[in-house]
């Protein structure tokens, strides 16, 4: 699917796997230069140099560093800036959830949560905003169903994921109508932490489908799947994309349907 990004440039965090790495595919596929940023060195380079082979050494570019690290984040700007002259679209899709409830959430545990999940967000856009401005860009954030639906296993997470769906709401305001601000609600997308815990499941004679299907199943997931990282990555991709011009402070729900709010 081609979404029309030839002469763009993108920027996407956590890009070195899973939604953020399908997203990184689609927009190259679609022409867009790509900049793409991940913590693991090792992981990124081996990443970055199968896209290079596959869609040309001068519409890659990745650094290895901490979306926490506003000097890095601003390292990063200044070499896309250098490199590619422009940025069109922003896609900040760094951070995991937390596994705990209230009772196991220490205080050190919520400072560290909310830092990542706002921080993620807040320091990329002050980034790039100065070119996003300039190329009446677009900004999309990877968040979570449990912005709107909250689970009480990972409390923090959702506290902190509806913390940033506000921001983002306010950002769509504040930023308009130069740079558009919209967000994805990512509900069960097959990913490499399903992996591991398909591969530690107790009984080994389970196949991937059967396993998958049961998990669809009991989490009550009308399309009975688990999403795929390029589903996801086609809705970023429209977001950012001409095509979705006259949207912002929006959220699109990529989530099989497991989504109960109006």
């Amino acid at each position: 699917m081609n979404f029309g990004y030839d002469g763009s440039v993108a920027v996407v965090t956590g890009g070195s796997s899973g939604i953020g790495l399908a997203t990184v595919r689609v927009l190259l596929g679609s022409g867009a230069r790509v900049a793409l940023c991940a913590r693991n060195a090792s992981r990124l380079e081996d990443v970055a140099s199968v896209l290079r082979r596959d869609y040309g050494e001068d519409r890659v570019l990745s650094r290895a560093f901490s979306v926490l690290d506003a000097d890095e984040v601003n390292g990063f700007a200044d070499e896309v800036k250098q490199t590619f002259g422009r940025c069109d679209l922003l896609v900040n899709n760094a951070g995991q959830g937390r596994l705990s409830t209230f009772a196991e959430t220490s205080d050190q545990d919520w400072r560290d949560e909310y830092e990542l999940k706002i921080f993620s967000q807040v320091l990329p856009v002050r980034a790039f905003l100065p070119m996003l401005r300039e190329a009446q860009g677009a900004i999309v954030a990877v968040n979570s169903l449990l912005a709107y639906q909250p689970e009480p296993h990972m409390v923090c997470t959702s506290s902190a994921r509806a913390g940033v769906q506000n921001m983002l709401k306010s950002l769509s305001v504040e930023l308009a109508p130069d740079v558009r601000v919209n967000s994805v609600l990512m509900g069960l997308i097959e990913s490499g932490q399903w992996t591991r815990r398909f591969a530690a499941r107790e009984d080994q004679s389970v196949s991937r489908a059967d396993w998958y299907g049961a998990l669809a199943e009991k989490k009550g997931i009308p399309m009975g799947r688990l999403g795929d990282p390029e589903e996801a990555a086609n809705a970023i991709a429209f977001l950012g994309s001409r095509a979705a011009s006259y949207i912002t402070g929006a959220q699109l729900d990529v989530s099989g349907g497991l989504a109960r709010h109006i």
